[in-house]
């Protein structure tokens, strides 16, 4: 039996799941380049595949366990974790804005901009939402900044400025949560273990333009069977991403109609196609047929001119016009004719127009494969992603002991981390119960529904807040919050089990067991006081943030006067109104008196909150604090910062005395 080694942990392995076929490549790093050491392909039987997104799982796994084993048995290595892309094909791109108050005394920080960054992808990953029929998961992949605006004035950066109002705006690059979501299942059912996740577009640049060349304004186009991604870098960074709607797989199915062939007899006509040869094929009535290279050119020409102008116009509109060069990668590429056709629709001279390869000695080299072929730019840019550390979502980081879904490069907050695998701002912040009110006997009473469990976020068993940044290797625990129950009582819960009256609710007689529904209007009659507990149903202030703290001279720190309600006006017979003085109605409310217990004073978004002890002697945590903030968590257009005494914290913070809290919605 053969000996397999471990995979070890600089043995780069990467899978490009495509339309048409699927590639592995097994390298290590040497340096600043990867050093390949085997490539193996191998074609789908049939379509698993349907424009890049995976439709038959299985038969997907199964043709990246036939690779993986391929590669194994000539390395001799067990092969356990895979890099892997999606195809872009799905991207669905969004606009977003946010605005962020500022004091205009201290100057814009880095960390200011990256809240109003987050609010405007935010706000972004909203409006997508809006245009579904159904509420959809996406994974948000990437972002570019269109503008910044400090007091309506258009800037750069908004870095070390100082103003009253800065704003944002983005365009957003997310992928609907099914398509990552099969690419991990399949995965799993090939028995490997997704060790980073990328984009196909940004993994093909990064093999087919290296990073000192990215200074310039270049496009890089990889046309496959089933997708066209298009990725545009400048100023030394990727700045976008996008996708045409035709590929290759629109001239495979124009020779089909033309020729009367098959599918795989077409795709043979395609990749043979060369100037002053001729193409011999069998059709489907069983006929022997010869077309010419002017022929074939001929059946295709309408389907490439469709394919150059489709290229042309998504790099335009993204870009905002032609880039200085451009390079086609893909199967595709290598259509004849193709890449002039590109270069006389983005009206650029064809001398800047190419075809990949020829860079990718830069990144990658081999003893004796030749990785010059433009159908390795996918394959090896996983590779070389993940090996050279071009993204950081290259590196391993785990949720909940499972290797998370990361995409996006550049820092990543455990917030950014929780958004991209599916948690929302309710997961982290959660919701108090609604709260009921009813009038009782001309009297507006609030019943509290029941706070949330707080959310419990950690990184290596230590407590974090949201913005805390993550490093490789860092083990995430998080359990979402869970939202407290509404409030609820029936009419007998609310009088008492003592209470024998009658009772009008909205001026219809009920039973005791109704149900109380928000807005109830309930008049007792008979004479008969119900036994209302002032503490089961305390009355609400209409804004708690903004309640003003007594005088401290009037009394201690740690006291607070309590005034027992007086009772409610007696209900009457409209026929028979009692006079204004009648004594046996007249109840003298007793003088107030001082009940030592343990107050909570804060400072709550820069206002003062008083809130009474509690019942069984616990502390205040941030996340009690929550339903006085004011924030509508059902419509959320931003990140929720947490801090107290100016650090930022998590939920389950203990609030003290005196504490000043922020929780807003930046």
């Amino acid at each position: 039996m053969t000996e397999y080694k471990t995979q070890e942990r600089d043995l780069i392995f990467a899978l490009d799941i495509g339309t048409r076929s699927v590639v592995g490549v097994v390298g290590k790093p040497v340096g600043d380049r990867l050093r390949v050491l085997d490539i193996e392909m191998a074609e789908h039987s049939s379509r698993a595949m349907i424009d890049g997104q995976i439709d038959n799982i299985q038969q997907v796994a199964d043709l990246a366990r036939t690779v993986t084993v391929r590669l194994e048995e000539r390395l001799g290595v067990r092969l356990q974790r895979v890099c892997v892309a999606a195809a872009g094909r799905a991207l669905r791109t969004q606009s977003g804005s946010a605005v962020l108050e500022l004091t205009g005394e201290e100057s814009i920080s880095a960390e200011q901009i990256s809240r109003l960054e987050a609010g405007a992808l935010s706000a972004a990953e909203e409006a997508l939402q809006v245009e579904e029929e159904a509420r959809r998961q996406f994974f948000m992949v990437g972002y570019t900044i269109t503008q910044y605006r400090l007091d309506n004035y258009p800037l750069s950066s908004l870095l070390a400025h100082n103003g009253q109002r800065a704003e944002a705006d983005v365009m957003a690059t997310f992928l609907p949560g099914e398509v990552v979501e099969s690419l991990y299942a399949a995965m799993r059912a090939a028995g490997l273990q997704v060790a980073s996740l990328t984009l196909e577009p940004i993994a093909a640049m990064n093999a087919a333009i290296p990073a000192e060349l990215r200074l310039l304004n270049l496009a890089l186009v990889d046309i496959g069977a089933g997708t066209t991604d298009i990725a545009l870098c400048r100023d030394g960074t990727v700045v976008g991403y996008t996708m045409a709607t035709i590929a290759g797989d629109e001239i495979t199915e124009a020779l089909m109609r033309a020729f009367l062939v098959d599918f795989k007899t077409a795709e043979g006509i395609k990749r043979n196609l060369k100037k002053g040869q001729e193409n011999r094929y069998t059709d489907i009535l069983g006929l022997e047929n010869t077309r010419s290279y002017e022929e074939v050119c001929a059946a295709i020409e309408e389907p490439m001119n469709r394919l150059a102008d489709a290229i042309a116009g998504q790099v335009s509109e993204l870009n905002g016009g032609s880039p200085s060069a451009l390079f086609l990668a893909g199967g595709g590429s290598k259509l004849d004719g193709l890449r002039e056709k590109v270069a006389r629709s983005l009206k650029m001279d064809e001398k800047r127009v190419a075809v990949a390869g020829s860079n990718y000695g830069k990144s990658v080299f081999a003893d004796e494969l030749n990785l010059e072929n433009p159908e390795y730019a996918t394959p090896l840019g996983i590779a070389v992603s993940a090996g050279l550390g071009l993204l950081n979502d290259s590196y391993v980081v785990t949720l909940n002991g499972e290797s998370a879904k990361l995409f996006r490069s550049g820092v990543l907050t455990l917030r950014d981390i929780l958004l991209m695998n599916g948690y929302s701002y309710n997961d982290m912040l959660g919701k108090s119960g609604k709260n009921l009110s009813v009038t009782l006997d001309g009297r507006r009473m609030v019943l509290r529904g029941e706070p949330a469990t707080p959310a419990i976020l950690t990184v290596n068993e230590r407590e974090a807040p949201i913005t805390a940044v993550v490093h490789a290797g860092d083990r995430i625990k998080f359990t979402p919050a869970r939202a407290g129950k509404d409030a609820s009582k029936t009419l007998a819960e609310l009088l008492g089990s003592g209470y024998r009256g009658r009772v009008l609710v909205n001026n219809r007689e009920v039973p005791p067991n109704t149900p109380l529904r928000q807005g109830d209007v309930i008049l007792t009659l008979d004479g008969q006081r119900p036994a209302v507990k002032a503490e089961a149903a305390p009355p609400e202030p209409e804004k708690p943030a903004q309640v003003q703290p007594p005088v401290q001279a009037q009394r201690p720190a740690m006291e607070k006067f309590v005034q027992p309600e007086a009772p409610a006006p007696q209900a009457v017979q409209p026929a028979a109104p009692q006079p204004a003085q009648a004594p046996a109605q007249v109840q003298v409310p007793p003088k107030p008196k001082i009940v030592r217990e343990t107050t909570l004073e804060v400072l709550l978004n820069g206002k003062p909150l008083i809130l009474p002890g509690k019942k069984d002697g616990q502390p205040y945590y941030l996340m009690d604090l929550l339903e006085h903030s004011g924030l509508d968590f059902d419509h959320m257009e931003g990140p929720v910062r947490l801090a107290i005494n100016g650090v930022e914290c998590g939920f389950s913070h203990v609030v003290k005395n005196r504490d000043s809290v922020t929780i807003r919605c930046d």
